[in-house]
C-alpha cells in the first residue's frame, strides 16, 4: 500500500511517498512543493508515522547534523537509470561532480551526457539521493527538478557552493 506525508523544510514543503514493507516503510519519493512533483494518489493513504525515521533523517541534514542517510528506499527506473541513481549515491557530502564523471563512473561513453542528464532528471529521490551535488562541466548549477535556486541552498548547506 502507497503512503505519504509532508514535511516543512528550509528547501519548502517536501511530501514523501513510500510502500509499506513489512514493519516498515521503503522511501520511493521525495518531492518539492513547486517542482516536477508527485502527485499524491486517491488510494494512498496519509501517514505521518510511518516516516518518522524519515523525518528525523531529513531534519537532522537540514540542521547540519547528518551528512548521510540511511533509509529504505525504493522506486523503479530503468537499468541505466538504477546504474546513475546507484552513482548518485556514491557522492560524497559537500563534493560535486559533473554529468561526464557520472558517466564515466558508470562506464558509458562520453556521448551518454545527455542520456545521464534525463537519468538524473527521473531521481525520485530529491536530497536524499544526491542529485544536486552534479554540476555543469563548467562549474555551472543546471538542472535540478526542485529549482537551481533550491539546489544552490541544499550545495550552500553542504558548503561545496
Amino acid at each position: 500500500m502507497s503512503v505519504y506525508t509532508t514535511m516543512a523544510s528550509p528547501v519548502g514543503e517536501l511530501l514523501l511517498a513510500g510502500e509499506r514493507r513489512g514493519n516498515g516503510v521503503e522511501l520511493t519519493a521525495v518531492s518539492m512543493a513547486g517542482s516536477k512533483s508527485l502527485l499524491v494518489e486517491g488510494d494512498w493513504e496519509a501517514d505521518a508515522d510511518a516516516f518518522a525515521d524519515v523525518v528525523e533523517q531529513l531534519t537532522a541534514y537540514f540542521a547540519g547534523e547528518r551528512d548521510s542517510f540511511d533509509l529504505r528506499m525504493g522506486g523503479r527506473g530503468t537499468d541505466f537509470q538504477r546504474r546513475v541513481w546507484q552513482a548518485l549515491d556514491q557522492i560524497p557530502y559537500g563534493v560535486t561532480v559533473t554529468y561526464g564523471e557520472i558517466a564515466n563512473r558508470i562506464g558509458a561513453p562520453r556521448a551518454a551526457v545527455r542520456a545521464v542528464g534525463s537519468a538524473i532528471g527521473a531521481n525520485p529521490l530529491l536530497i536524499v539521493r544526491p542529485c544536486h551535488r552534479v554540476i555543469g562541466a563548467d562549474g555551472s548549477l543546471t538542472g535540478y527538478a526542485g529549482g537551481i535556486e533550491r539546489k544552490q541552498l541544499l550545495l550552500e548547506l553542504e558548503r561545496a557552493a
